[in-house]
C-alpha cells in the first residue's frame, strides 16, 4: 500500500517535552543593503501574501509574509540596481532599489489572463496535465544545484503562539531526472523559543520538518500525485488561466476520482501555457474520512488523548530563470484540536511550516555527507541548540516575522522575566 502522508513526511507526534528559551535579535552589517517593504494590490490596497521578490540575474530571493510584508537583503559586491516583484494573477514589476530604513509600499497590477474561448471535453484536463509531466526533465534543472533556505516551524494553541523555530538551511538537489533519493538537506544554524508554561506542554511535534524540502517537491517526488497511477487516482477540471510573471497559466483543480486504502487529496496546478511548467501546486488532504486520514498523520500520542484533525494544507510554488525552472517556497499548514477522554473542553491547534529558497550555487563542489543530513523520521525542534547571538541571522535572508508572530515572540519572552 502506498502511504502518501508518510511519503511526504510530515507525521505528528503527540508527546510532552522540555522548554528552552531562544533569544536574538539581527543587526545590519555593512557589506550589503536590506530593502524592508509591503506589497499590495493596486486597486483595492489589499496586502499580497506569498509574493516572491528577486533580484534580477541572480539566486538571491525571498518572498513576503501573510501581511504582505518582507525583507530583503542584497549584496554590495552585487551593484544590484532593481528588483523584481511577482505574483500569480499580477504583471510582474521591475522597480528601482531604494535604499530606506522605512518600510516601504510596493503595488502590483492585476491581469486577468482569459484563455480564449475552448471546447471542455472529457480528459483535457488531465492531458495537459501528463504532458506537463513529460516534459519536467527538459523544464527543471538538469544539473545539481545547493541552494541555501530559510525555515521556519510556529505552533499555535488557539491563537496563542507557544513555539517557534527557525533555521538556515543547506539543500542540495540532484537532476530533477534522478529523482530524490540523493536529495538532502541539512541545519546550518537555528534556534527556538517555547512556552514555559505548563498547560503549555502538551506540544505537537512535526517529523522532518526541514526535510519537506526534499519530500514536498511535488515535480520532483511524482509518487505523491504525479505519477501514473497517482494521475490515474484523481478527476481534473480546467478553470479560468491567471497570469504569473507575465506569462499565462492554465489552472487545472483535481479531486479524488476513486476510493482507496488510503486519504487523497483536493488541489490545483498552475502550469505555464507555453511551456507547460508546473509554476505553483495547492493541496489539501482529504479529511472526509477521518479515522483512514488519522492513521496516515499521527504517529504517536498520550494515551487517553484524541486527535481531530481539520485542514492539512501544502503550498509550493517554481520560479524560472534563464528558462529553467527550480523551486522557491513551500508552506504547509496544518489544523486540529485535541481534548482528553471525560474533559469537557478541547484545544486547537495550528502548525504552520515554511522554506524559502533565498540563494542557488548552480555548481556545487560536493554535496551534503549522509551524517550531517536532517533526515525525515527526526524532529527539527529537537535538533537546534541554544543561540544568543545577537548578530543570529546575519545577512542570510530570511521570512519577514508577521505582526502576529512579534506580538506572540514578545509574549513568549515576557514568561520568562
Amino acid at each position: 500500500m502506498k502511504t502518501l502522508f508518510k511519503n511526504i513526511g510530515f507525521l505528528f507526534l503527540l508527546m510532552f517535552f522540555a522548554n528552552i528559551q531562544i533569544e536574538a535579535v539581527a543587526s545590519v552589517a555593512e557589506d550589503y543593503i536590506t530593502i524592508n517593504g509591503v506589497v499590495k494590490d493596486s486597486q483595492t490596497k489589499k496586502k499580497l501574501e506569498y509574493v516572491t521578490i528577486t533580484i534580477p540575474g541572480s539566486s538571491t530571493s525571498t518572498i513576503s509574509n501573510v501581511d504582505g510584508e518582507f525583507s530583503l537583503k542584497v549584496k554590495l559586491s552585487a551593484n544590484a540596481k532593481e528588483m523584481e516583484i511577482s505574483h500569480v494573477g499580477y504583471l510582474t514589476s521591475r522597480i528601482p532599489i531604494t535604499k530606506s530604513e522605512e518600510l516601504l509600499t510596493y503595488y502590483l497590477r492585476s491581469n486577468d489572463y482569459l484563455l480564449k474561448e475552448i471546447v471542455v471535453q472529457p480528459g483535457v484536463a488531465r492531458s495537459i496535465v501528463e504532458q506537463a509531466v513529460g516534459r519536467i526533465e527538459k523544464n527543471y534543472s538538469p544539473a545539481s544545484n545547493m541552494f541555501t533556505c530559510f525555515y521556519r516551524e510556529t505552533v499555535q494553541k488557539s491563537k496563542r503562539y507557544i513555539q517557534v523555530s527557525e533555521a538556515i538551511l543547506n539543500l542540495y538537489k540532484v537532476p530533477y531526472s534522478k529523482g530524490i533519493d540523493k536529495d538532502r538537506v541539512r541545519i546550518f544554524k537555528g534556534r527556538k523559543l517555547v512556552s514555559p508554561r505548563l498547560k503549555d506542554t502538551l506540544a505537537v511535534k512535526l517529523m522532518g520538518g526541514p526535510y519537506m524540502s526534499v519530500l514536498l517537491d511535488v515535480v520532483k517526488n511524482k509518487d505523491i500525485l504525479l505519477d501514473k497511477d497517482m494521475l490515474a487516482a484523481y478527476d481534473y477540471t480546467i478553470e479560468e488561466s491567471v497570469n504569473l510573471n507575465n506569462r499565462p497559466q492554465y489552472v487545472i483543480s483535481f479531486r479524488p476520482a476513486i476510493v482507496l486504502p488510503y486519504a487523497l487529496y483536493f488541489g490545483k496546478y498552475y502550469i505555464d501555457k507555453e511551456t507547460l511548467s508546473f509554476t505553483r501546486i495547492e493541496f489539501s488532504f482529504d479529511l472526509r474520512d477521518r479515522d483512514k486520514a488519522i492513521s496516515q498523520i499521527l504517529i504517536k500520542k498520550p494515551v487517553g488523548l484524541r486527535f481531530k484533525p481539520s485542514n492539512v494544507n501544502f503550498l509550493i510554488t517554481y520560479k524560472v530563470q534563464n528558462g529553467v525552472s527550480y523551486l522557491n517556497y513551500m508552506r504547509t499548514e496544518s489544523q486540529f484540536s485535541c481534548d482528553w477522554k471525560r474533559r469537557l473542553f478541547s484545544s486547537k491547534y495550528t502548525i504552520i511550516s515554511e522554506v524559502v529558497s533565498t540563494e542557488r550555487d548552480d555548481a556545487p563542489k560536493e554535496s551534503i555527507p549522509y551524517k550531517e543530513s536532517f533526515k525525515y523520521d527526526q524532529t527539527f525542534s529537537d535538533k537546534v541548540a541554544n543561540f544568543t547571538d545577537e548578530d543570529f541571522w546575519g545577512e542570510y535572508n530570511i521570512i519577514a516575522p508577521t505582526e502576529s508572530l512579534l506580538d506572540g515572540l514578545s509574549k513568549l519572552k515576557k514568561q520568562y522575566r
